[in-house]
């Protein structure tokens, strides 16, 4: 038996997770029935490697991502996983291979979200949400998408304050109200819930969950945390000495429940393996 077909889990008795209600989540729902859906784009990689001086980060990386798909890449440190998404989102250049994106695919249409929320001080919540618009941000429709984004990660009412007044969870926010403003096809996330305490974390993963359903882009998680992974992702890459060892389905159905004994059981099989325990 190989390990994806050991990974795969009965989930009949997945339980769904009741919205909670309250007008931040009403303002939330209508900010998303405004969005309109671009849909993700699909990527094909092909003997991608590359190296830093004589150290061979990534040594010969295949795959495809259909579009709209969310996968995440775990690892142990070292290994590879951050360069691989740098050089998806275009901010390294491979040694060799190819990346590939759907045809109609502009650079503008990938966008990352970094563990730090890299906001502008000196900025309002919402003027820090225009800068993803990018070119656009000189329409005259950019401020009434960027209070749209807002709305859509819950925090209209914090459009006019300064970040420095916002807690970590709440920063976090506004960074991907600014990556999701422009509408990208593909999002690439780096550790970005990586600095939060644990109950935030949680709420931010659903937040993720959520706008990616609504949206449909393609999104690429590099994460520490197995337990995140597998609440998020269609699937998870998993690299080691820089190649994917495995590449396992998380077929458990949405929306998933922290705690549940079919994400538990995954969550401890890849561990297991991360570890070196594959008894």
């Amino acid at each position: 038996m190989t390990l994806q077909q050991s990974l795969r889990l009965s989930h009949a008795e997945a339980q769904r997770v009741d919205a909670p209600a309250g007008v931040e989540e009403a303002l939330a729902a209508q900010a998303r029935r405004s969005q309109p859906k671009r849909g993700g784009s699909a990527l094909t990689i092909r003997g991608l490697r590359k190296a830093f001086g004589q150290n061979e980060v990534l040594r010969g990386i295949d795959l495809h991502i259909p579009a709209g798909q969310f996968v995440a890449i775990v690892g142990q440190s070292g290994c590879g996983k951050s360069t691989l998404l740098r050089l998806i989102a275009g901010l390294e250049k491979p040694t060799a291979g190819t990346i590939s994106f759907s045809e109609d695919t502009r650079a503008e249409d990938i966008r990352v979200m970094f563990q730090e929320p890299r906001l502008l001080p000196w900025a309002s919540v919402l003027s820090n949400v225009e800068v993803g618009l990018g070119r656009d941000r000189q329409k005259a429709d950019a401020k009434a998408r960027a209070e749209r984004a807002l709305g859509e990660v819950g925090l209209a009412d914090k459009r006019d304050q300064w970040p420095s007044v916002l807690s970590g969870g709440q920063k976090q926010r506004v960074a991907l109200a600014r990556a999701l403003v422009s509408h990208p096809r593909v999002l690439a996330l780096d550790e970005p819930l990586g600095a939060l305490d644990a109950l935030t974390r949680i709420s931010m993963q659903g937040l993720l969950d959520r706008v990616w359903n609504d949206q449909g882009f393609t999104s690429i998680l590099v994460t520490h945390d197995v337990s995140e992974a597998v609440a998020l992702a269609d699937r998870v890459l998993v690299i080691e000495d820089g190649r994917i060892a495995h590449d396992i389905s998380v077929d458990i159905a949405r929306p998933r429940k922290h705690g549940a004994a079919d994400q538990a059981a995954l969550e401890g099989a890849i561990l297991r393996h991360l570890l070196g325990d594959n008894h």
